[in-house]
């Protein structure tokens, strides 16, 4: 799979392939404490995550509040961001913005964007991209967007998210 960015320029994807209604792949990752985080420790609720390939930049920021100010609004459920970026990387936005209760996780070695398949080799960073995964760990929603610069369905993942409740 590719994408672009600028509708110019042309990303190849990188990484496994994962498929709606799949158990969806195990990760590990350091949230900004320095702590590991892992998909199983967070399957007792419904769990939203997204990726934004650099949290410093318009489209990436725009993403994080817009998500997280909707996401506020639902109870029982995981929001987590994912980038590429270091911790302290996302200490820095979060302070700047104001944001106090949001997760990060840095995939910094890019092995979450491997395993699901959105890693950017030529850019060492993991594509914009939203999945929701169930309790059971199921994969139920995936979205990749395919220019780099465009934001995702946020209305489509918080449905989603929201049907499983």
């Amino acid at each position: 799979m590719f994408i672009t960015r600028h509708n110019e320029v042309k990303y190849e994807l990188s990484g496994n392939t994962v498929k709606i209604g799949e158990i969806a792949p195990n990760f590990t990752l350091k949230n900004t404490k320095g702590e590991n985080i892992s998909l199983t420790e967070l399957n007792d609720k419904p769990l939203l995550i997204s990726v934004v390939p650099d949290i410093n930049t318009p489209v990436c920021s725009i993403q994080t509040a817009r998500f997280n100010q909707e996401i506020g609004k639902i109870k029982d459920i995981h929001f987590i961001t994912i980038s590429t970026n270091k911790p302290e990387d996302f200490t820095h936005w979060c302070a700047a913005q104001g944001i106090e209760n949001l997760e990060f996780l840095s995939d910094s070695e890019g092995i979450f964007g491997k395993n699901y398949g959105i890693y950017i080799e030529t850019l060492n960073v993991d594509a914009r991209a939203t999945f929701v995964i169930d309790t059971k760990g199921v994969l139920l929603y995936e979205e990749i967007v395919p220019e780099m610069t465009n934001e995702p369905d946020y209305e489509r993942a918080i449905k989603e998210i929201q049907g499983i409740l």
